[in-house]
């Protein structure tokens, strides 16, 4: 294949259960696109048997399927190779998370076919449903009980051209199972007793539409960045809360969240801005952890970014997030501050937000700021222009006052005025302005009020001293204005980064040090447009070209910013945040390292467990029967028949006993190795419950008479049953039975040992399984507690699941899940052979 084809697209119909009619919508697009001339061919359709579906496929070409053995049974599979061969346009290929037959040379999974027919250029039509995505397979087992062994990684199904949600209310869905559409009645009453429960199934179809929406917002988000809109699209309500780590900012964050909650499926980001020359007035760290917590805790998220200005860096950061409402509390500078300093990051953002919505939200420390602007401001060019117009404009107003009150004011008088007014434009303006007042404040105090009034003379001393007075005056405080600034500005500035870092150090202990996570983290807080870790920089070394920065995060590894270009101490800062990315690098090779060791260590702690368990549980029955033994062949001792037969049914027993012990530690060693041998064939529970139940004369079987044949090997399953009446009867009360009851679910039987004992603890699931331990041990002295262990073990190994289940009333149940044997293609008692293939 030549390395210029362009890769196939891929269609995915996206279903919230089975029978929504993902199948019909990907084979009515086949027939759809076969009738404008496409060239389409069916790879793999599963009809399940439904009239209906099978009927769609008429005058589509099917690629016929490949046959393979597994397990004694018969199975169909996509032909792969013959589907790359016919290189069609288009592939229809239903069940995109099936896990293929194992053996000659298959992908494991459908979803890695699917992959290498698309990189040979064939566009491909699947189907899905949502219980088979990765992130959300946990969350489906939790509702409905049933767990999915059949998983697609999310990021597969984010990279499809096009996801089209299949939608259907469960009402609907359950009226088209009760009709037959969807599984045969045998397995109606079943799965709407369980899977199809109306709960169930509204629960799932919320996932699919969430999962979709945020599909369809990530397109969005794409779409929008590739075309430069930097317009608001309302299709999602999106509030911006702005904190300033003022007290203010839990008002603001609730009133934030309240607007959120009027629109479903609305989005709550917090963000504070931390200037980039750190003049980030009136923030308190320990008021910012608070709130990022309250935000987190409404369920939104907290966001910091780097700006020079405050109000542009909200409304980029607004506008790059597509947010519909931007809200920020009213200004703490009372009204001679905001006379004196002009508008402030308010009046600014919403003059900046075009088509957002801006709120300004009273709040009781608005209006009840300091009266004089912060020392800490820089000498903007606003300022600047300022104070060079009072250095002019001041004088010659104090001038005309001056002049109208020479009666009462003598000149010293006049001159200390010119003074606090030379002072007044040198805080203001700096060094220029005030340069500029004392000269104009010393002309005219020499024309108006040194004799001769109305002329100007420097023959006086006093005149000589009086300027010079004016511009040492002005230059010292000039000076001193300059110096408490630029101190405040590096202050400010540390201050800044430090909160930057401790933020940064925050979301690392709540658990968001992924790589990932951090990389986003980092994009976000320098307002780049990406971020990522590569081997080698760009240029092989550091670099900050304007388009991209490059920085070193620890060996073979460099953390690459594309965006604008940063300034040093924003690199400065940039270098810790890459630190930590190296770090977070450093700690999932390690994390790699620990997992290899895993299995060894666990191998270890199972040796372990068996040598201080195996002493006891195989003395004892040997030491009985090694004394009856020895006793029978005694000669000093004249037995009575009676005697001699307890004896022998002594040793008899323990021999029993400790063939059963050496069994199970056999099959559990083969099981372990990978060896152990099945004999795979249709079975009856009615073939393997009366000798499973035989040692157990307080179990019943109810309901078994009329289940299906299962795909299993008739003596494991026998032992796997024993194993788990015999737990069941361990913990059930006296007087109370060991109930064995059936059921067919979705092509499948479940087989439930249910007790009324004590159930199981709260932490007492994850180590139900454990061999060598039993519930309650505080040792393992009290038996090698293989019995549960063996049976998931032989279970797992019939191609079944054993999962435990709180009886209701009190007790647990055991569940065990087998394919149907017509499911497998076995309608009769056919044996065969073959080996168990360990599955990693």
């Amino acid at each position: 294949m030549s390395g210029d084809v362009r890769p196939g697209r891929l269609k995915v119909y996206l279903g919230a259960a089975p029978g929504v009619g993902k199948t019909c919508r990907m084979l009515d697009e086949g027939r759809r696109r076969a009738a404008r001339g496409a060239d389409v061919v069916v790879g793999f359709a599963e009809c399940h048997g439904r009239p209906r579906t099978e009927a769609m496929l008429e005058g589509l070409e099917v690629v016929p399927r490949a046959s393979c053995e597994y397990r004694g049974g018969r199975f169909e599979e996509m032909d792969l190779g013959a589907v790359l061969s016919r290189r069609p346009q288009i592939a229809l290929v239903d069940e995109f998370a099936h896990s293929n037959i194992p053996g000659d040379g298959r992908n494991a999974k459908r979803w890695q076919d699917i992959e290498a027919l698309l990189i040979a250029g064939i566009d491909v039509v699947t189907a899905l449903n949502i219980q088979h995505l990765e992130s959300l397979n946990d969350v489906v087992e939790k509702i409905t009980r049933v767990p999915q062994h059949e998983t697609v990684p999310d990021d597969v199904v984010r990279r499809a051209t096009q996801i089209e949600l299949v939608d259907m209310e469960p009402e609907g869905l359950r009226r088209r199972m009760a009709h037959g559409n969807i599984y045969t009645p045998e397995k109606v009453d079943a799965a709407l007793a369980n899977y199809f429960r109306p709960g169930n199934l509204t629960a799932l179809r919320q996932l699919a539409l969430l999962w979709t929406a945020d599909r369809v917002d990530e397109a969005l988000q794409s779409y929008r960045a590739e075309h430069s809109i930097g317009g608001v699209w309302e299709t999602r309500e999106r509030v911006v809360v702005a904190l300033t780590g003022g007290p203010e900012g839990d008002t603001l964050i609730r009133r934030a969240a309240r607007i959120t909650a009027r629109s479903a499926g609305g989005d709550l980001l917090a963000v504070h801005v931390a200037r980039s020359d750190g003049l980030a007035a009136g923030a308190s760290h320990a008021s910012l952890v608070r709130q990022r917590r309250l935000v987190e805790d409404l369920g939104g998220s907290y966001h910091s970014v780097v700006g020079e200005d405050t109000a542009t860096a909200l409304v980029e950061f607004a506008r790059t997030e597509n947010a519909t409402q931007l809200v920020l509390g009213t200004s703490r500078r009372g009204r001679l501050e905001r006379f004196l300093t002009g508008p402030g990051t308010g009046e600014t953002v919403t003059a900046l937000s075009g088509d957002i919505d801006v709120h300004r939200v009273t709040h009781e420390r608005a209006g009840r700021g300091t009266l004089l602007p912060s020392r800490r401001r820089t000498l903007s060019t606003r300022r600047l222009a300022a104070g060079l117009v009072a250095g002019l404009v001041l004088p010659v107003l104090l001038t005309l006052v001056l002049d109208r009150l020479r009666g009462p004011l003598d000149l010293t008088s006049d001159a200390l005025l010119f003074l606090l007014t030379v002072v007044g434009v040198a805080c203001t303006g700096g060094v220029a302005s005030a340069l500029i007042a004392s000269v104009t404040a010393s002309l005219l105090l020499n024309y108006w009020f040194i004799p001769p009034i109305g002329a100007f003379t420097l023959e006086d001393p006093n005149a000589l001293i009086a300027l010079g007075v004016f511009a040492v005056v002005a230059a010292t405080v000039a000076a001193a204005v300059d110096r408490s600034l630029r101190l405040s500005r590096r202050s400010a500035r540390a201050t800044a980064e430090a909160e930057t870092m401790s933020s940064l150090a925050g979301s690392i202990v709540r658990g968001g040090a992924t790589i990932p996570a951090l990389l986003e983290r980092t994009r976000e807080t320098f307002a780049m447009d990406s971020a990522e870790l590569v081997d080698e920089a760009p240029d092989g070394e550091p670099s900050n070209s304007g388009t991209t920065t490059a920085v070193p995060a620890g060996p073979g590894a460099w953390l690459v910013l594309r965006g604008r270009a940063l300034s040093s101490s924003e690199r400065r800062v940039l270098a810790a945040f890459a630190a930590h990315v190296g770090s977070a690098v450093e700690r999932a090779r390690l994390a790699e390292a620990a997992a290899q060791v895993e299995p060894v260590k666990a191998a270890d702690r199972m040796r372990t467990a068996l040598l201080r368990a195996v002493g006891h549980d195989l003395r004892t029955p040997l030491a009985a029967g090694w004394a009856a033994v020895t006793s029978l062949r005694s000669r000093d001792v004249e037995f009575s028949p009676e005697d001699r037969d307890e004896l022998l049914a002594t040793a008899d027993e323990s021999m029993a006993r400790l063939s059963r012990l050496v069994e199970n530690l056999l099959d559990l060693s083969r099981l372990e190795a990978g060896v152990l041998t099945l004999n795979l064939r249709a079975t009856t529970l009615e073939e393997i419950l009366p000798t499973a139940l035989a040692e157990a004369p307080g179990a019943e079987a109810r309901d078994v008479e009329e289940i299906p044949a299962v795909l299993a090997d008739p003596p494991l399953l026998e032992r796997v049953v024993a194993n788990l009446v015999a737990n069941a009867a361990r913990h059930t009360p006296p007087g109370q039975k060991v109930l064995v009851t059936a059921s067919v679910l979705a092509g499948r039987v479940e087989l439930r040992v249910v007790d009324r004992g004590p159930g199981l603890p709260a932490d007492g699931r994850q180590h139900l399984f454990e061999p060598f331990q039993r519930l309650g041990d505080t040792d393992n002295t009290t038996g090698l507690g293989l019995g549960l262990a063996l049976a998931r073990g032989l279970t797992e190994a019939m191609n079944g699941t054993l999962t435990p289940e709180d009886t209701p009333g009190g007790g647990l149940t055991m569940v065990v899940s087998l394919p149907l044997a017509h499911q497998a293609g076995i309608s009769r008692p056919e044996q065969i052979s073959h080996p168990v293939v360990r599955r990693a």
